[in-house]
């Protein structure tokens, strides 16, 4: 991909056709600080979704708030394109990441996929005819999790971080794995199944992660796991927990009594404790404090901090 690191929206349309890149690139400037996604959909309106606004490009190259007649349309052949190059070429070599819907792009992007799904034994093997690929712009933000650093500093029980989608999960992840990493002289995993958090290239981290030990790519319960056998950390990070298996890998840290610190989809305790996936997580005692931002609109901001436990808070 193009582009340099402090120019992340370029960069991500780097992915884009060169004449959706064309189209696009006058707004470089103007919307570099506010952009989060490219939405491309099937002979629909390219969208670029903003942090308060959501826009549209016209044919005659101007922005629009409302889809409209005039709004540049994404055929299905340039959505293909599309996919290809954010595939490098090599669909294959990216089809785990594929079927579960999402594939990373260099920089800590993150391009989603939907269309129709080749399902085999109940489990879906692939997904032919895209009809949507959403480019999400990774934004590295330092500082942004002092204010949670200064709370759980010093603590010994895990931090759970939940949030809807786009509402700053991984960038405050990030930076509280560099916080830690640098103070002192802790000793700290980073688990970057999807190379979102340390943005690795060729073993080096293209986002600042402080002195983490980033496994990168790892099954994410294989790779906690392996964390804790191998490199002695005090605490463990990664993004997105649940499920069976993680729930075992986080029964680990907490045996060996190494802190974990994660993320889960939630909007508030109720949404988190009705979650199925996670109530293995939860049970294993890994988290005593439960983090919820406020949402996208106030990326990165905390709106609650309560106890594991704690349905109801104000």
């Amino acid at each position: 991909m193009n582009g340099t690191v402090n120019d992340r929206f370029a960069q991500v349309a780097s992915c884009l056709t060169p004449a959706l890149y064309r189209a696009v690139q006058p707004y470089f400037s103007k919307l570099e600080n506010s952009v989060q996604e490219i939405r491309l959909r099937a002979e629909r309106p390219l969208a670029l979704v903003c942090q308060n606004a959501v826009y549209y490009l016209t044919c005659g190259g101007g922005l629009t708030d409302l889809p409209c007649g005039d709004c540049l349309t994404v055929k299905s052949a340039e959505l293909d394109e599309v996919f290809a190059r954010i595939c490098e070429y090599s669909v294959y070599a990216r089809q785990r990441e594929i079927v579960n819907g999402f594939v990373t792009l260099r920089g800590g992007h993150r391009a989603g996929v939907c269309g129709t799904a080749v399902v085999r034994d109940g489990e879906i093997v692939n997904v032919r005819e895209l009809s949507s690929v959403n480019l999400r712009v990774s934004r590295e933000h330092r500082g942004c999790a002092e204010a949670l650093f200064r709370q759980i500093k010093g603590g010994r029980g895990g931090v759970l971080l939940c949030g809807e989608p786009c509402s700053g999960k991984t960038t405050v992840l990030r930076d509280l794995a560099r916080l830690i990493s640098l103070s002192d002289g802790q000793s700290v995993s980073l688990i970057d199944e999807r190379g979102e958090l340390a943005a690795c290239f060729r073993g080096v981290p293209q986002n600042d992660v402080g002195l983490c030990d980033v496994f990168d790519g790892y099954p994410k319960a294989e790779a906690m796991q392996q964390a804790v056998r191998t490199m002695s950390p005090k605490t463990v990070l990664c993004d997105e927990i649940g499920g069976e298996a993680d729930a075992l890998a986080a029964a680990q840290c907490v045996n060996s009594g190494v802190r974990l610190i994660a993320t889960a989809h939630a909007r508030d305790p109720e949404e988190l404790y009705a979650r199925r996936s996670l109530r293995g997580v939860l049970e294993t005692g890994a988290f005593g404090t439960l983090v919820f931002l406020k949402g996208r609109a106030q990326a990165g901001e905390i709106a609650q901090t309560v106890k594991a436990g704690v349905r109801n808070a104000a």
